[in-house]
């Protein structure tokens, strides 16, 4: 009797377990309860949402392609990139035709020029300007001063911002045998002969030809400093000290300086000579 009694308290408990069970089911789209003290940590309720729909990515460009408006565009998009082709070939093919190529023995000399300049055979000169007053031409000139100055070759410097006079010889040279009034900057002498500006030196030194042209030039000690002027090809003049006037003591009165330029100065004796 007692163990019928004790049986059925056990199913009768075993019921009301499995009814907290069944009344306390996790349910994902209502709100979470955290089991802990509300007290200490509030409920927060965590909302799902359903997820999207997945993208079918090579569906979706077959289907692109296969569709008219697919065709369109891949035909668009081809006649595009044939376009930017033909553009950007014709422009190598002009680059390249730009350069000259080096010279054979039935191509033209690709320096024509018969234009001398005397007592310079045993140097490279150099007309520029060291003013920064127009961008471009200092650039050009600075670049060709570089380029020159990597082979080490004796050059001669004749910047015409500090001496007129070498304005007038570059014209007189250039200028009048080829009946241009305007003589642009920076001008080549190789060996006594005209070479030319910015442009073709770059394009001889690209093509290696330069060096050809430079051999058996004098070079300059590596690191090599003018002790007189600093290579700055300048000095004050020492008979004015760059005043231009000096005072002649045997007429009592004030001159003008004859040994000096329009600057009040004079050419290094050391590297100019």
């Amino acid at each position: 009797m007692m163990d019928h009694h004790h049986h059925r308290e056990n199913e009768f408990e075993y019921q009301e377990i499995q009814k907290a069970k069944t009344s306390s089911k996790f349910n994902r789209s209502r709100t979470i309860y955290s089991p802990r003290n509300s007290t200490e940590f509030p409920e927060k309720p965590l909302y799902l949402y359903p997820s999207p729909h997945s993208i079918e990515r090579n569906g979706s460009i077959k289907k692109l392609h296969c569709s008219p408006l697919g065709s369109m565009v891949g035909t668009s998009f081809k006649g595009k990139v044939k376009k930017l082709y033909s553009i950007f070939d014709s422009r190598k093919e002009n680059h390249r035709s730009s350069i000259p190529k080096p010279q054979t023995k039935h191509s033209k000399p690709l320096i024509s020029n018969t234009l001398l300049l005397p007592g310079t055979v045993d140097r490279v000169v150099i007309y520029f300007t060291s003013i920064r007053g127009i961008r471009r031409t200092f650039e050009d000139c600075y670049t060709v001063k570089m380029i020159l100055g990597s082979y080490r070759v004796k050059v001669d410097e004749r910047d015409v911002s500090m001496h007129i006079a070498y304005r007038k010889e570059l014209q007189n040279v250039i200028g009048e045998k080829n009946n241009n009034s305007i003589v642009t900057l920076p001008q080549v002498f190789i060996k006594g002969k005209y070479i030319g500006g910015a442009e073709l030196i770059e394009q001889l030194n690209e093509i290696g030809e330069l060096p050809k042209l430079l051999r058996g030039i004098p070079l300059r000690p590596i690191g090599y400093i003018c002790e007189g002027c600093g290579d700055v090809r300048f000095l004050p003049c020492s008979n004015c000290d760059g005043s231009r006037k000096f005072f002649d003591e045997d007429e009592g009165q004030v001159r003008r300086c004859l040994i000096c330029n329009e600057n009040g100065l004079i050419r290094c004796t050391l590297c100019c000579s």
